[in-house]
Order: C-alpha cells, then sequence, then structure tokens
C-alpha cells in the first residue's frame, strides 16, 4: 500500500495528474515461490519509514530512554536548538534542557516527509506542554522540528520553538 501511495504522489506531482486518473498495480511473489542462486529464500522486511523513526526516538527522548534514543542517531548527528545551541550527544541535550525546564511532551499536529533517493527529511510540528522550572505547567507553545534521515538514522535534527517566547524566569 505504502509503494502505491507513494508512486500515486509521485506521478500526480510530476506530471499533474489527479489521483484518481493513477493506476498502480504490483505483482508480489509469494515467499514460497521466492529463489535465489537455488535456494529458497526469505524477502527482507519494509525498513522503518522516516516518520515513524522520528516518532521513536522523540518518544525515548520525552521517556528519558537515552540509550534507546542514542541507536538512532547516526555517527556525527547534530541536534540544532534555539538560538543555535548544537548538541552532538545526549547527555548534553538534556544537561541544557534541564536548565530551561521540568520536563516537555509534544502533541503532533503534522508529520511530513519529503524522500531524495533513500534518504529523507521530516517535518513535524505542533504543540508543547510541560513543566517549567518552577513547578507551574505550560502548554500550547508551538513548535517545529526538521530531521534528516539517511540509512534510517537520524544525522541530524533542528528545532524551532516559541518556549523563549512565553518562558517564565525561574526562581
Amino acid at each position: 500500500r505504502l509503494v502505491s501511495e507513494r508512486i500515486t504522489d509521485a506521478a500526480c506531482s510530476a506530471i499533474g495528474a489527479l489521483p484518481e486518473f493513477v493506476i498502480v498495480t504490483i505483482k508480489e511473489v509469494s515467499e514460497e515461490n521466492y529463489m535465489r542462486g537455488r535456494s529458497q529464500k526469505k524477502p527482507a522486511p519494509a525498513p522503518l519509514q522516516p516518520d515513524e523513526i522520528v516518532k521513536k526516538f522523540l518518544k525515548l527522548i520525552q521517556e528519558r530512554k537515552l540509550e534507546d534514543a542514542e541507536k538512532w542517531l547516526a555517527d556525527g548527528a547534530q541536534m540544532i536548538f534555539p538560538d543555535g545551541q548544537c548538541f552532538t550527544d545526549l547527555p548534553d541535550l538534556l544537561a541544557w534542557t534541564n536548565t530551561r525546564y521540568k520536563s516537555v511532551s509534544k502533541t503532533f499536529e503534522c508529520i511530513e516527509t519529503a524522500f531524495n533517493g533513500k534518504d529523507a527529511t521530516v517535518y513535524c510540528s505542533g504543540t508543547l506542554q510541560g513543566i517549567w522550572l518552577d513547578g507551574t505547567a505550560f502548554k500550547n507553545i508551538r513548535f517545529i522540528d526538521r530531521f534528516s534521515i539517511s540509512s534510517g538514522q537520524i544525522t541530524r535534527q533542528e528545532v524551532w520553538n516559541d518556549l523563549a517566547e512565553v518562558r517564565r524566569p525561574t526562581k
């Protein structure tokens, strides 16, 4: 289904066709009829999609499961936050966020993926909610994250949000 949807989208954007006029057919070979090199083979499973990688990564960060989250980061990955703060490892990032708030979570309103060969760019936007350092709650703060994904790993994250605009002074 995913392949058919993407082929339809590609045809619509490339030639201006309406989706209802794009016909996609795919003939899959059943596992028992798949052989290579004179031996039965099992087709590889589909890779995790870039938007799912982003959602898993952000969930693990929110849950503070840093070791699991780091598995989604490519070597040398950069995480760039407001005011140009650039991090290459999660403990440094969390140390910085701990000077801003006690906790934060995201509500996604939109997740969009753009592909360029095997690489992808994922944009997610929505609102932030959490607890300031003084214990008061915040909510409905806009954010946009841009992720670059290559070979199933995050190579770059760029973050834009309005936290600084509504940030409460610490006590």
